[in-house]
This record gives structure tokens, sequence and C-alpha cells, in this order.
């Protein structure tokens, strides 16, 4: 079952839901989430998935979000720092996460953690 996307309060929830094309379901810090241009921009707007907090991919499978997930958390995790390890990413789905990187508008990473 996916959080609602406001804290009751109406401020937004601290967390959203991703659902990939098989129906996985990812829970994510939003602030984390917010590298992904694609999902600052929907999350936004005044549709659907912003007032709930999820968003579906139907384009992107469940193994591959997981994977755009953990990213998220690692971007978030090392955000301050200089010089921060790579992350290890199987060969086999280098292809599908460049095309996911791609949609989800994350081409570069933002100046600073302070523009969202």
């Amino acid at each position: 079952m996916a959080f609602n996307g406001n804290s009751g309060n109406g401020a937004p929830s601290e967390y959203i839901t991703l659902i990939s094309s098989d129906d996985f379901e990812f829970t994510v810090l939003r602030e984390a989430a917010l590298i992904s241009k694609t999902i600052s921009r929907t999350l936004s707007n005044p549709m659907m998935e912003a007032r709930t907090g999820v968003c579906h991919f139907p384009e992107i499978r469940g193994v591959v979000l997981e994977k755009v997930v953990e990213y998220f958390h690692y971007w978030y995790k090392h955000r301050d720092q200089l010089d921060v390890p790579d992350m290890p990413i199987p060969v086999e789905l280098c292809l599908e996460l460049l095309m996911a990187a791609d949609y989800l508008g994350m081409d570069s990473k933002p100046a600073s953690r302070d523009a969202f």
C-alpha cells in the first residue's frame, strides 16, 4: 500500500512511493528522490501524483527502479562529500539504467542540495 502524499497537516509527506512497470513499490525519502528532474516536476504540479505522493513508471522494470532508488539514497547520504566512492552497478542493467536516468532527468547533478 502506498503512503499518502500529505502528512495530515497539508504539508507534503517526507516519503513518496514509486511504482515500477511490474508493480513493485518503493518508498523513498522525498528529498532524495527530488534529484530527479522528472519526479521533482511531477510532485510540484497539481496532478494526482503531487496529491498522493505516488508516481507510476510503466516504462521502468522493478529491478531497474530498485537500483535508481538505491542511487537516490546513495546520493542523499553522500551529498555533502567531495570524495565519494563509486556505487556498484550490475553490467547487465547498464543500458536500462542509462535509459531510466535519461527519462528521469538525471543527466546532471544539482548545483547544491538547497536547489530543491
